[in-house]
């Protein structure tokens, strides 16, 4: 694939996944958006303006609403829904008109496309291959005068750029992306508004009809309370006066962020990050401000940020299996089917494990904070997934079981993260062999004994048991609320 030079964007940053044959100011650009749902400090956004501008043609966002994605339940689909809601908005205080799709990409894009006589799409960046299979059908559906360029909007080093490679581990890309952060860690242009306008209808979308539906039709893993969806809650949640996390929680954040009791230590940007409502490099140029004062915490954050999302995506993107077995490495693919028919002390359904029906209490209590709260604290996802791999019939049972629970329940589910989240304490992605064992084999092991050394493993327990009864007793007013107000509009 060829690479691409803008006035604002780096040639690295693009990549062309189809030449057209006409000129690009035959017709108007269509950015279709789908990783990176924001207005500022967008670089596929960027692009699109640019070359609407230079080609003097009118642009278009475009957003294609799956039917189904990935198990995505109300809790998802409701905060990207409400973001995308504020979204259309600020593009449309922009100039830029923003449409909405309902179906298969492969299907309403390249229609959009056709009647609209577009002559370039762009598009952002996904190494799942759900979406990159979706492009590569549309590339094929648009007319051959389509130009396709594809905009690493997520990644601060494009994930192309920093490694042409499947990389082993954190230590084997650190240096690479370390060494291009200069020329990639750069702030943003102003975003320039199109020369021309849309002449097109901009189409009506109703919203709250459509919020409705998700939230009716995945009502059984519901909304969460505690995050606010959109670009403006994103950049409260960074660098708000009252409880951002740059401004007044970074201190803490190296010392205290494995300690599962002390969750106002972590970022609380995953949400934002994985929907494209704010920039990590965004957050990267801010956290750099702070460097000065609290060094330890900006770099350990930096390196969360930066290195190991990107070795994520790095992992996605090179390595097709990256939710199966057959993703792992060869050393920790035979030392799991040497030990795959261990005696395990307990075996439990997926049903048991779901409704946190184990004789670990530790498990259960992290288990229930995915489920209600939204979010598992990330030293708990360690022990939760290799806890499952111990009481599971195998461990490709376990990778299925892992990832169907984190996908249906965090709300930053079906993301690169996630997914190597899991490989990693299953398959030992991105880790190395240890001492060999029942069950694990060489995989690395975590147990309960070893959680009570690290934090107060009771007080975690009595912790969660509070924030489900809390969340519990909040849904039960709220519905008796909901059914007040529903027999008053009856009665009138």
């Amino acid at each position: 694939m060829a690479s691409l030079s803008t006035a604002s964007v780096q040639q690295g940053r693009i990549q062309v996944l189809k030449e057209g044959s006409l000129p690009l100011k035959n017709g108007p650009v269509v950015y279709w958006m789908f990783r990176d749902q924001r207005l500022k400090d967008n670089w596929a956004l960027i692009h699109a303006v640019d070359q609407a501008n230079k080609a003097n043609v009118p642009l278009a966002v475009a957003f294609n609403l799956f039917d189904q994605f990935l198990g995505a339940k109300a809790r998802q689909l409701g905060f990207m829904l409400k973001g995308l809601r504020q979204l259309q908005k600020s593009l449309e205080d922009a100039q830029i008109p923003f449409f909405l799709f309902q179906g298969v990409a492969e299907e309403t894009i390249p229609k959009f496309l056709g009647e609209s006589k577009a002559s370039l799409l762009v598009t952002d960046f996904s190494p799942l291959r759900q979406i990159r299979k979706c492009k590569e059908e549309i590339c094929k559906r648009v007319s051959d005068s389509v130009t396709v360029h594809e905009v690493d909007a997520h990644n601060i080093v494009p994930i192309w750029v920093a490694s042409g490679k499947l990389e082993y581990g954190a230590r084997t890309i650190r240096g690479k992306i370390n060494k291009l952060l200069p020329e990639y860690l750069i702030d943003f242009p102003t975003l320039q508004p199109p020369n021309k306008k849309w002449d097109a209808l901009n189409l009506l979308i109703d919203w709250d009809s459509l919020i409705a539906d998700v939230l009716r039709n995945g009502a059984e893993v519901p909304e969460i309370e505690w995050c606010k969806p959109g670009e403006t809650a994103a950049m409260e949640v960074l660098m708000g006066n009252k409880d951002g996390f740059l401004t007044k929680r970074l201190k803490n954040y190296s010392t205290d962020r494995n300690n599962p009791l002390k969750p106002r230590a972590l970022s609380g940007l995953s949400p934002y990050l994985h929907f494209g409502q704010i920039s990590a490099q965004r957050c990267a140029l801010e956290a750099r401000g702070f460097r000065k004062t609290y060094a330890q915490a900006v770099d350990t954050f930096l390196e969360e940020l930066i290195v190991r999302r990107e070795l994520a995506d790095n992992f996605c993107y090179y390595q097709p299996n990256y939710d199966t077995m057959q993703g792992a490495w060869e050393w920790a693919r035979k030392t799991l089917m040497d030990h795959a028919s261990d005696k395990r002390e307990h075996i439990y359904t997926m049903e048991q494990l779901e409704k946190a029906q184990t004789a670990d209490p530790l498990w259960n209590a992290s288990q229930l904070e995915m489920v209600h709260y939204g979010k598992m604290h990330g030293f708990m996802r360690m022990y939760w997934a290799k806890k499952i791999l111990e009481w599971t019939m195998g461990p490709k049972e376990a990778i299925e079981i892992c990832i169907y629970l984190n996908d249906k329940y965090s709300i930053d589910g079906r993301d690169p993260n996630g997914y190597v989240g899991c490989m990693w304490s299953i398959c030992g992605v991105h880790d190395q062999g240890w001492r060999e064992r029942p069950v694990f084999g060489k995989i690395r092991y975590m147990n309960y004994a070893g959680c009570k050394r690290k934090f107060d493993v009771d007080g975690y327990i009595t912790y969660i048991k509070r924030l489900v009864s809390e969340m519990k007793k909040r849904k039960a007013e709220s519905l008796v609320g909901q059914k007040k107000k529903q027999q008053r509009c009856e009665e009138l």
